[in-house]
């Protein structure tokens, strides 16, 4: 004990310490959570629902060299958009239904993107000797926009657009390709 300190003030001076630090402590955890309430955002919806045309496309094709962008959809032709991962299963499915039944789609615009790598696009595409179809069209999204856009949580991710380039509908997953026409026919 320091000379002239009676025995009774020991205890308040831990008391004061201790206040100052719960005040402190109080005060930054008040911070982080107000801090958080600022920077969260709150159940914004994804850019392609807020602004419901086609996307900005800028695809670089199976040829290595040529890039398909947004300006060279056809026009007046409901666009059946499909972001896939030519490792999905469900793409790998969902693209074997697909030629299957592409009689079906034959007045359909099909165009096929994927972020992975090229070599991985052009295996999936000669694979499934996608050359065939003049209606389909795949493309490497190198800018790596259209999961922003869409907000891609799983794959294929399934878009429909009428003739007038609106959004119809946007899928999170493989769906069967009947249901996926039904879309077209509404």
């Amino acid at each position: 004990m320091a000379y002239g300190q009676s025995v009774k003030s020991l205890p308040r001076i831990k008391e004061k310490s201790f206040l100052c630090v719960m005040k402190k402590t109080i005060l930054f955890l008040n911070l982080i959570i107000f801090s958080t309430l600022l920077f969260s955002q709150v159940n914004v919806e994804p850019p392609y629902k807020r602004f419901p045309t086609v996307p900005p496309l800028n695809l670089l094709l199976t040829d290595s060299t040529s890039i398909f962008t947004d300006k060279e959809l056809k026009k007046n032709v409901p666009l059946f958009f499909i972001l896939f991962s030519p490792d999905c299963e469900h793409c790998q499915k969902e693209t074997e239904e697909l030629v299957n039944m592409i009689d079906s789609f034959k007045n359909i615009q099909i165009v096929m993107a994927t972020t992975l790598s090229f070599d991985k696009m052009k295996s999936f595409y000669n694979l499934y000797q996608l050359h065939r179809f003049s209606n389909i069209t795949v493309g490497l999204d190198k800018q790596y926009i259209l999961p922003t856009y869409f907000r891609i949580t799983s794959m294929p991710f399934l878009a429909f657009y009428n003739k007038k380039g609106n959004l119809i509908e946007g899928i999170q997953g493989a769906l069967p390709l009947r249901k996926v026409l039904a879309y077209f026919r509404e």
